[in-house]
């Protein structure tokens, strides 16, 4: 019971004051060890097959030094007082997700175009995207921030916390570990084609249930809020798979089908244009609110996760107890 209470406060307070500049992050803190790791392996190895086994250290040193960690002080902790322990688990487990910077990331852009403001709308949406935003009109602008809230409704809550619920803090931060590794070097390029293979291999099978878990919850939420769910699920089944990512799809699909608008087409990459799948049938055409409609299906899906979580550790408990 004391796991889903803890899933629970850890949500409640990203949601009260998400990651304030004055805490020390834990993902700053894997990103420099992910940099300097990187560094001293170029000096170390030159071979291509040299990279591609020290890609398989990569998520092995930082996720599993991030899992130690946690576990061994949540330990000394509560060898202190239990609910010492309990308190810094609550924490941890908050810095792994992102539900208040998810939506204060979507309402800014979602301000400035309320404004007529472009050139602020895009510098708001070059700093959640990696793609090119200086040329973007306002429907690639809103396009490109649905698609990011969206994918990062798995990456930024529901996996972090689907990970918390099955082995706490320590779990979520390697979770989280795993994430920041795919984000630095899970690229198809030439620079990290061998180093960051094993990375985006293992961030894809990391959100590969949470991923699924959440497209059948934003389903959910379309019907709660009166949107369309049977086309969310229809989209769903017929375009998920159609993303570049395993993942990716399943949140944008069911998003683009709840509210009738089409995702995908091409983005710009460092001046490079590239096309990805189209998601959606184009019922009408992308305006401003499908920003604030997004956020508010983020918002249902996680609050309903941690219902979910409590229900079943409950269910569980109870069931225990009357054995």
């Amino acid at each position: 019971m004391i796991v889903s209470l803890i899933i629970m406060a850890a949500y409640l307070l990203d949601r009260l004051i998400g990651d304030p500049r004055w805490l020390p992050h834990p993902v700053i803190a894997m990103g420099h060890a992910i940099s300097a790791l990187e560094k001293a392996i170029r000096r170390k190895v030159r071979s291509d097959q040299g990279m591609k086994r020290a890609g398989m250290l990569l998520p092995l040193i930082v996720a599993g030094g991030s899992f130690v960690f946690a576990w061994g002080l949540l330990r000394v902790l509560a060898w202190i007082h239990p609910w010492l322990s309990v308190v810094v688990e609550i924490v941890l487990v908050a810095t792994t997700i992102a539900s208040k910077g998810l939506k204060d990331a979507g309402m800014a852009v979602y301000r400035a175009l309320q404004a007529n403001d472009l050139t602020v709308a895009r510098r708001e949406l070059g700093m959640i995207v990696g793609r090119d935003t200086q040329q973007l009109d306002e429907p690639e602008i809103v396009r490109g921030t649905v698609e990011t809230v969206a994918e990062n409704i798995v990456d930024a809550i529901i996996s972090p916390l689907f990970y918390a619920l099955i082995g706490g803090a320590p779990l979520a931060l390697a979770y989280r570990a795993v994430n920041t590794l795919d984000s630095m070097v899970g690229y198809k390029n030439e620079k990290y084609l061998h180093l960051g293979w094993a990375s985006a291999r293992l961030d894809d099978v990391a959100n590969y249930i949470p991923a699924r878990l959440t497209a059948v919850m934003l389903v959910i939420a379309a019907w709660l809020y009166r949107l369309d769910a049977a086309r969310s699920w229809r989209t769903v089944k017929q375009d998920a798979r159609l993303h570049p990512s395993p993942n990716s799809g399943f949140p944008e699909s069911a998003v683009a089908g709840a509210l009738g608008i089409r995702l995908g087409g091409y983005n710009v990459y460092h001046g490079v244009r590239s096309f990805r799948a189209y998601m959606g049938e184009e019922i009408r055409p992308l305006e401003s609110k499908d920003i604030r409609h997004t956020i508010r299906l983020m918002f249902a899906v996680s609050t309903m996760f941690v219902g979910l979580c409590l229900l079943g550790v409950a269910g569980c408990f109870a069931l225990g107890w009357m054995r």
